[in-house]
């Protein structure tokens, strides 16, 4: 389950970081980037399943901060904001993705991605990524609202309430996408004789 880091901490204590970012300090920019940087990443990667497409997403999420960021009026809203442009890119390059495959549908079988993964000790290593990859491919095959709903509060601990605000919605309407989301990722997960105990672990 998701704890509080060191990281997170700093992230929460990042306005002045923000400030001198909007005012064009490249350095404060590219701090904002090594604070933030590996949570989207870690956000897309649950939800793509995939690498590469990851590290697309990432990209453009930050592209996209570094154009807007002058206009954010009120830095106590940047994890939300960082957050909704993240969550709006995944939703783009997925339908860019879908639009791809039907167009070269039948030319060949795309190479299965890699996952990228903690580093275990060598009795743990092949297990872990084995589950690691048949978690991540349960998750791409659930609702796409219903998925970010569930990687947004299981994998980062955000709360029903900075969920609404980023995904725009009510908070009873997330916890319903939360509820089946997470109904129909069990259901998934038994079917290849993965427990709750072990999901949480990953």
């Amino acid at each position: 389950m998701y704890t509080e880091t060191l990281l997170d901490i700093a992230m929460r204590h990042s306005e002045a970081i923000i400030l001198k970012a909007q005012k064009g300090d490249s350095q404060a920019f590219n701090r904002l980037v090594a604070l933030w940087y590996k949570r989207i990443y870690n956000l897309a990667l649950k939800y793509f399943s995939g690498h590469d497409m990851a590290m697309e997403a990432a990209q453009r999420t930050f592209i996209a901060v570094h154009k807007s960021l002058p206009n954010l009026r009120n830095t106590e809203h940047f994890k939300s904001w960082i957050y909704r442009i993240a969550v709006n890119v995944c939703h783009e390059e997925e339908r860019k993705s879908k639009r791809q495959a039907i167009s070269i549908e039948g030319v060949g079988e795309k190479e299965t991605e890699t996952i990228q993964l903690a580093t275990y000790g060598p009795e743990e290593t092949m297990q872990h990524q084995e589950l690691s990859k048949l978690l991540l491919e349960a998750l791409k095959e659930i609702n796409e609202e219903q998925r970010m709903v569930v990687i947004m509060k299981e994998y980062e601990g955000m709360k029903f309430r900075e969920i609404a605000d980023v995904l725009d919605i009510s908070e009873n309407t997330v916890k319903s996408r939360m509820y089946y989301g997470l109904s129909a990722l069990r259901k998934i997960l038994q079917t290849r004789n993965i427990t709750k105990e072990v999901y949480y672990e990953l």
